[in-house]
């Protein structure tokens, strides 16, 4: 058998990848996000910024409040936010922001106009070149004055959760799908309290062989706390991740290369789960996107050298640990 491995945090992207998920993408709020850019900064945020205040975002906080010798809880609270400084300022809708600008506000901005689909190049609190293309653009959609100015009538359409411009990101990525079998709950399929389905469901049983969905490298193979339960993250070129959740067991690891077919683990029913089914989802730059327009119609193909070969890897239990094909069981 081989041994999961519970990593606590990877590179991915330019930082790396944050793993404090909700369950949900649109629970992912724009000032969390500017606070991730301006603990990262501080190198106390190891992982990519996605809104969302999981336990990487809440031990960054942690460590700034120590450092700072603050009441250690967790949460940005005023005098936090207060000691973050220039960093911590000014707030989202305070201003409106404009090229050359800097600040939490501005990495706010950056987070909003992405989970739109309208990429600023990196949430980093800089307004450039980058931002202002991103701008203008959501601005044309959105039928707003195009004049490259977040104000008050940009923000509120960019905050809007329903309506508005959403642009799906297209390229020349595709994926095989991760299991066999029917999908259930598709991509932004209602949540409570509003919320959306940020990926898609595979309602298959309990031990289902998870396969990856294309050529990468896992870079979080490990328990998540914000919802995800056993998961698996892949990444992949051109800023493309796809997440295996709710797994039984993780047969992955933190930096291994993989391919379409390459075992991950087993169907399971952990974190938020109410029943045995796989929660596979892609992202672009972190941003979930919908998985179902990059799927292909099967599974990844299996070459009968490789199944013959892995079947002689199960005589040997040394060898059965690089098996990339559960056709020992």
């Amino acid at each position: 058998m081989r041994y999961v491995r519970h990593i606590a945090g990877v590179v991915l992207l330019a930082g790396a990848l944050s793993l404090g998920l909700a369950q949900q993408a649109s629970a992912s709020s724009a000032n969390v996000a500017a606070l991730q850019v301006a603990l990262k900064a501080m190198g106390l945020y190891p992982v990519a910024v996605d809104g969302v205040r999981g336990p990487f975002t809440s031990k960054g906080v942690r460590l700034f409040q120590q450092r700072k010798s603050l009441l250690v809880d967790g949460v940005a609270g005023p005098q936090t936010r207060h000691a973050l400084g220039r960093r911590g300022r000014p707030r989202l809708g305070s201003r409106v922001m404009h090229t050359g600008q800097r600040g939490w506000d501005v990495a706010a901005l950056q987070f909003l106009l992405q989970r739109r689909g309208y990429s600023p190049g990196s949430v980093d609190g800089g307004f450039g070149s980058a931002t202002r293309t991103a701008l203008v653009n959501f601005q044309h959609a959105a039928g707003l004055t195009v004049d490259g100015f977040a104000g008050s009538a940009t923000l509120s359409a960019l905050r809007r959760r329903s309506g508005g411009p959403t642009r799906t990101p297209a390229g020349p990525v595709r994926f095989y799908r991760p299991v066999p079998g029917p999908i259930g709950d598709r991509f932004g399929a209602p949540r409570e309290n509003g919320r959306k389905h940020s990926g898609l469901d595979f309602p298959v049983s309990y031990g289902t062989l998870i396969e990856a969905a294309g050529v990468g490298t896992t870079v979080f193979a490990g328990y998540n706390t914000g919802g995800y339960g056993n998961l698996v993250v892949v990444q992949h070129r051109l800023g493309y991740t796809t997440w295996y959740a709710h797994m039984s067991r993780i047969t992955s690891w933190a930096g291994e290369h993989v391919e379409g077919g390459t075992r991950l683990g087993y169907v399971g029913s952990t974190g938020h789960s109410t029943g045995p089914h796989l929660h596979f989802e892609v992202r672009l730059n972190n941003v979930p996107i919908d998985p179902f327009p990059y799927l292909l119609a099967g599974t990844a193909a299996k070459a009968g050298s490789q199944a013959v070969t892995v079947k002689a890897q199960c005589k040997d239990p040394a060898a059965y640990a690089t098996a990339r094909i559960d056709d020992c069981l």
